[in-house]
């Protein structure tokens, strides 16, 4: 970074508990969830209101009734009318993109304080009609009288009501995410005992972080709309009893005559927000706030989704390492997205391969091995959810927090995306 651009610094930050769609926050919707972490985190950081320059937020399974989220969370919040705020998405490395805009604003001196992060709510997703319904009932609104409403209504056929869920496919390949999985795990020969057993260590891991306290000042306790009587304090989907038996015992969901990627190791439909706090490292010492840490560099990537749909994460990270001047052997820890954990093993197996750096990086040598004590170090998407808007804070946050209680270091945050998007992130304290 230039000598006169501002060092970004990760002040704070915070997420609501996840828990599985249609489960414990199937009330809240994305606007309430992210409403809820923005408050909190502005109440806990201790930050005026008013020295909050922008918020940037963003969600994947957008709601037409709030397409601009990030303003919402302005006007229904402490902030001050007057912050700025915009939204964005990047699939399910939107809340990497909030955070790399959000430290952008502020090395360019557009901003000193900036919140970013993203959320999401599965349980309440959009739901279309056909394009049959939706023209009937326009004409039937448009309609001056009774009986031409009617005569606009009387056009409707019973197929005409049948809703349209949401696409789960990337519209280009017509692949599902879990397709991409099944693609990726006969490319690179990664078995279905090799995914379940990720998936134990996944759950094992987030289980024993949240007996060990890690996730405590980072979770908030929800109290869930619309009576606001009941509380969400922790995460719901880590399971301290799941076992190799039980994951063997599921069926595959994708390629359910051949395939190896199920519901156990892969990461399911979550809801939750999660939200960051960033400043500049003068306006932190300035108002005396320790920082957990600071952006060192970051990547975005796009590969053609017909190849490898989440190699992203392959693609993205060397040059995020060139950026910093860094090599992976130089990184202490690496969060990886959990997808599903045949994504997650093809990464690591492309990290590793000379061959994929030749044929596909354009580079002599490999990125490297990926420790597997230096891997995801508290569980991940498999085990702790993935509402898509808000994994990559999530992670951020986990990481930015780790280098602090550490006192140094250095740590490598990056997901895969549809689309064939790649992010990748790296911090350092």
């Amino acid at each position: 970074m230039a000598a006169d651009q501002h060092r970004v610094a990760i002040v704070d930050g915070l997420r609501t508990p996840f828990a599985k769609s249609g489960t414990a926050l199937k009330d809240a919707d994305t606007l309430q969830l992210a409403q809820a972490v923005v408050s909190e985190l502005i109440q806990r950081s201790g930050i005026d209101p008013a020295l909050v320059d922008r918020v940037i937020y963003g969600s994947v399974v957008q709601d037409v009734a709030s397409p601009n989220i990030a303003r919402e969370i302005v006007l229904s919040t402490s902030l001050p009318d007057t912050v700025d705020a915009y939204s964005l998405t990047r699939a399910c490395a939107t809340s990497s993109q909030t955070f790399v805009d959000g430290a952008k604003a502020i090395m360019m001196g557009e901003a000193d304080v900036v919140i970013t992060g993203g959320a999401d709510s599965l349980s309440k997703p959009p739901v279309l009609f056909t394009d049959e319904f939706v023209e009937v009932m326009q004409s039937a609104q448009a309609a001056r009288d009774l009986g031409t409403r009617l005569k606009a209504l009387a056009e409707l056929r019973p197929r005409d009501l049948a809703p349209q869920p949401p696409a789960v496919a990337d519209r280009s390949t017509g692949e599902t995410m879990g397709d991409g999985a099944e693609k990726m795990a006969r490319l690179w020969d990664i078995g279905r005992d090799a995914q379940d057993e990720y998936a134990l260590a996944s759950h094992q891991k987030a289980v024993e972080a949240w007996e060990k306290g890690i996730y405590d000042n980072e979770v908030m306790t929800l109290a869930v709309p619309p009576g606001y009587l009941s509380t969400v304090e922790r995460d719901t989907i880590p399971r301290a009893d799941t076992t190799l038996d039980k994951l063997a015992s599921l069926k595959p969901v994708f390629d359910k005559r051949h395939g190896t990627v199920t519901a156990g190791n892969a990461s399911p439909l979550t809801d939750g927000a999660s939200a960051l706090l960033l400043m500049s490292e003068q306006t932190a010492n300035r108002l005396g706030l320790v920082p957990r840490a600071f952006l060192r560099s970051w990547a975005f990537a796009a590969v053609d989704p017909n190849w490898q749909l989440l190699i992203g994460p392959a693609v993205a990270t060397p040059t995020a390492l060139d950026r910093a001047g860094l090599t992976l052997d130089d990184i202490d820890v690496i969060d990886v997205h959990e997808a599903f954990a045949a994504q997650v093993l093809s990464v690591k197996k492309a990290f590793a391969s000379t061959e994929f750096a030749r044929d596909h990086l354009g580079r002599d040598r490999a990125i490297g091995e990926i420790p597997d004590e230096k891997l995801n170090l508290y569980g991940g998407s498999i085990s702790l959810g993935h509402p898509f808007g808000a994994t990559g804070a999530r992670q951020i946050l986990t990481m930015a927090n780790e280098l602090a209680r550490r006192d140094s270091g250095t740590a490598l945050v990056t997901q895969c995306a549809a689309g064939g998007l790649g992010a990748t992130v790296i911090l350092e304290r």
